[in-house]
């Protein structure tokens, strides 16, 4: 959908848009806009964004700071390092990604609709795989099945439980330690949850691994209960975790550590760039199970067909 940010937008090619000062339109970004941040987000980079979704640095800056006025908030911190979101940005980038997966699920309802599809997957998977792991399996089903239409609805694992036993979801993709009762499952890849902090946190320089009665002591920014991650934690320290902030994405706990807001636990497949850029620094920790399962899950009794058989072969190969 990145053509969003692209259209009318550098130029004004089509004019300014008009809303009624009371309506959403007037107080809600555009798409494009919610996109940028998006992107601003996940690279760490204003100029990174900018290329990814085909606009000019300026243009981006300048969506950037549009957006800024419109909401009343700084969103997003600019140095020669790099681009890093404010606690507040963390927070809008949040409820953006939630508007985005509206809109793309949307589109993709539009556009089965156009086309007159007879065949469709509703996928619903916990926020990590759905982030990084499921566009790589879409896109190979899609090579194999060019006219499944596939939707997917990203939540936290007691989301997708929900909607998979309410019908709602032909397969789905959970992170947790254990497999609700009325589903049956099978592992399709490994997993551990780490502790990363900014380079800046005390943290970032010590040697003496955390152990489990420290991390639990310590305010963290951590996923929302129901969450695969948050459940694992929890497990893990006994139910003592203490949120310094809950947010129900991956990406903005990410943004949240990354900006210095504090400590994180988060998976090892979210972090990797983050890592390798020294955004974030891994914290070693000794004695604390942190590891866990990845499931593909379904209704009790009824294994998955057709292109939920597909995808699921896919996932395991």
């Amino acid at each position: 959908m990145s053509r969003s940010v692209k259209d009318g937008r550098e130029g004004g090619q089509d004019g300014p848009q008009r809303h009624a000062p009371g309506s959403l339109a007037h107080r809600v970004p555009d798409l494009g806009a919610l996109e940028l941040l998006l992107a601003v987000a996940r690279l760490g980079s204003l100029g990174g964004a900018a290329r990814e979704l085909g606009v000019t640095q300026p243009a981006a800056s300048s969506r950037i700071r549009s957006m800024e006025r419109q909401l009343g908030v700084a969103l997003v911190d600019r140095s020669p390092r790099g681009s890093r979101l404010t606690d507040a940005g963390a927070l809008v980038t949040d409820w953006a990604r939630r508007i985005v997966e509206a809109a793309e699920a949307f589109d993709a309802g539009a556009q089965a609709l156009r086309d007159r599809r007879d065949s469709r997957l509703r996928v619903a998977a916990s926020m990590t795989i759905a982030e990084y792991l499921l566009p790589g399996w879409l896109v190979a089903l899609r090579a194999q099945l060019p006219d499944t239409a596939v939707s997917l609805h990203a939540g936290n694992s007691a989301t997708v439980v929900e909607r998979l036993l309410t019908g709602e979801a032909d397969l789905g993709f959970v992170e947790g330690v254990s497999v609700a009762p009325g589903l049956d499952s099978v592992v399709i890849a490994h997993d551990r949850l780490i502790v990363v902090t900014a380079p800046g946190h005390p943290w970032a320089r010590r040697r003496r691994p955390l152990g489990a009665g420290e991390l639990a002591a310590t305010p963290l920014i951590l996923r929302e209960k129901g969450s695969g991650t948050r459940q694992v934690l929890d497990t893990a320290l006994g139910g003592l975790a203490r949120p310094l902030i809950e947010l129900s994405s991956t990406t903005a706990v990410k943004a949240a550590a990354v900006g210095g807001a504090g400590p994180a636990v988060l998976s090892e497949l979210a972090v990797g760039e983050e890592l390798a850029m020294r955004r974030l620094v891994r914290v070693p920790v000794a004695d604390i199970a942190l590891a866990r399962d990845l499931r593909a899950v379904w209704p009790t009794g009824h294994r998955p067909t057709g292109p939920a058989r597909q995808l699921l072969s896919l996932t395991r190969a």
